[in-house]
Order: structure tokens, then C-alpha cells, then sequence
């Protein structure tokens, strides 16, 4: 223990070094690049070199560091946010509440999961690399947002449509943070393959209502971003592209379900839906009965041969 500690504080101390020396080479080829007491900073003063050396310090730096890297600047975007929100041009405010629910979904993504099941906790639960896709599509939020400020500037201040987003948001946000806590040490952001002993079925809490509440909420915390930055593209996009990848990745990992635990996952289809309209995921035979607590075991042999 006390091994993990020194190394963790070990890496804090030579990131501090880096940032110091990173900074000290920044300023000594540039110094104008910082400048204080309110003065204006133009994109003369901006020096390439600090951009390579952070996105080198990124990469050669350890998974603790990484880390503490991406939270801190997932806290700056944060502080960006509530800035831009209290004291940002009118239009530009929802900008700022779009920013804050991007980045605490990402942080508290990580947070969670290191609380509720720390053995698969790593650097890709900040799900800041889930896909190129992803990327793609906060990049054309973004620039649907600024175009349409640009064309319509009054379109981006219609109060009660970015209020309306951000409701979404936090009912986004609570049903998939819900799901991952009720599910505990049985939540994986991938799709798990194998049996492991721990594993468990999991149907009580917020899985009464909907089997995959972690995806419901993920789908409507993506439509309600783009609700928020009343973007009406983006909006139809998100909403489309969610779903059809969640109908994808349900399918398949409903395959492994009914593999891990046969007849008792097939009966839970039959009582709860999967929360996502027209997606019903991987439906085992419908003429497969099961009633007798005897027919789990031969639905069992069935689902293990034929999945």
C-alpha cells in the first residue's frame, strides 16, 4: 500500500517538473506568451511548441498521471462552462450549460465506475476514446451550434428549449448513473464475453422497469445536449446514431446474457421491455416454453447450443 502511494505522489511530483519545465521553455522562447493584470492575450503570443510538449507529456506520462491529466482537464472545461454560462453573451450561454453536462458525464463516468467496480476501472472509463464516430459528432454539435448563431443568432435564445435539454440531461444522467450503481461490480463499459463466477443477474432496482437503463440513459442524455444547443440537426442525428448503435450493441450483448444465465434472462425479456422504443434486442425462439422450474435446465442446453 504505502508502495502505490509514494509511486502515485511520485508521478504527481514529476508531472509538476514537466508542467514547470514545459512552461519554463514556453516563456524563455516566447515571452510574451503570458501576460497578466488583465492585459489582452493576441494569437501572435500562441507557441506551437507548448501544444507539441503537452501532447508529448500526454503520451509518455503512466496511466496514474493520464489520469490526473484528463480530470484536470475535464475540471478546467467545467470551470469553462459555468464561466461562459454566468458571464457569457446571452447566445453563448447554453454553450456554456452544454459544456458543463459534456464534461461531468465523462468525469463522474470514471468516478463512478472507480467506486462501484474498481477491478475494471481504467483510463477508457473517462469514455473520452469510446470512437471515432463520437468525436465526429460533439465536432459537428459544435459547429452546427456556431453556424446557425452566425445565420440566426435570435434562434439561440429561445430559453424554454435549452430548459427543456437540459431536464433530458439530468434524467439522462440519473438513469444511467442509477443503473451503473445498482449494478455494482456487475456494470462493464464493454461488452463482456466470458463468464466470470461474480457475475449476476441483475433485475431489481431501476432493471425493473427497463433492462439496459444504462443505455436509455445514455440515449436520452445525448438527445437532450443537442436540445440544449438547439441544434435541430444534431438533435435528429444523435437521436438516430444512438439509437441505431444501441440497437446493435443490445443485440449482441443479449446474446451473451441469455448465454451466461439461459432460461432466467429469457424470462426476464418477457416481463421487462429493453426502455428503448422499437428495439427489442436478441429474441431466443418464441416457441421455447418455460414454465417449470425443469425446463430452465433444458432451455439452457438449447441457448448453449444454438447461440
Amino acid at each position: 500500500m504505502g508502495k502505490e502511494g509514494s509511486g502515485v505522489n511520485g508521478n504527481i511530483i514529476n508531472l509538476l517538473k514537466t508542467v514547470k519545465s514545459v512552461t519554463f521553455m514556453v516563456t524563455r522562447d516566447s515571452p510574451d506568451f503570458f501576460w497578466w493584470n488583465n492585459r489582452r492575450v493576441s494569437s501572435d503570443h500562441l507557441n506551437y511548441k507548448s501544444v507539441f510538449y503537452l501532447v508529448l507529456l500526454i503520451i509518455i506520462c503512466n496511466s496514474d498521471t493520464q489520469i490526473a491529466v484528463r480530470a484536470f482537464f475535464l475540471g478546467m472545461g467545467m470551470g469553462f462552462g459555468i464561466i461562459l454560462s454566468i458571464a457569457g453573451p446571452l447566445s453563448y450561454k447554453v454553450l456554456g450549460w452544454y459544456v458543463i453536462f459534456l464534461t461531468f458525464f465523462h468525469y463522474s463516468e470514471y468516478l463512478v465506475t472507480a467506486v462501484c467496480n474498481p477491478k475494471t476501472v481504467s483510463l477508457d472509463s473517462f469514455l473520452l476514446n469510446h470512437s471515432v464516430a463520437y468525436g465526429v459528432a460533439m465536432l459537428a454539435s459544435l459547429l452546427e451550434f456556431l453556424l446557425e448563431r452566425w445565420l440566426f443568432p435570435d434562434m439561440k435564445q429561445i430559453w424554454v428549449i435549452s430548459v427543456l435539454g437540459v431536464i433530458i440531461c439530468f434524467i439522462g444522467e440519473g438513469l444511467r448513473k442509477s443503473a451503473i450503481i445498482t449494478a455494482s461490480t456487475n456494470f462493464n463499459h464493454i461488452v463482456q464475453i466470458d463468464y466470470n463466477d461474480g457475475h449476476q443477474l441483475v433485475t431489481w432496482g431501476i432493471y425493473k422497469y427497463c433492462r439496459h437503463p444504462s443505455y436509455v440513459g445514455w440515449f436520452w442524455w445525448s438527445v437532450g445536449t443537442q436540445v440544449i444547443l438547439m441544434n435541430p440537426v444534431c438533435t435528429v442525428g444523435f437521436g438516430l446514431a444512438s439509437w441505431t448503435f444501441f440497437r446493435e450493441r443490445i443485440y449482441i450483448e443479449e446474446i451473451m446474457l441469455i448465454k451466461f444465465f439461459g432460461g432466467s434472462y429469457v424470462e426476464y425479456q418477457k416481463k421487462v421491455g429493453t426502455g428503448l422504443p422499437f428495439i427489442t434486442g436478441f429474441q431466443y425462439p418464441q416457441n421455447s416454453k418455460v414454465k417449470r422450474k425443469e425446463d430452465y435446465d433444458d432451455l439452457d442446453k438449447q441457448i448453449q447450443d444454438n447461440c
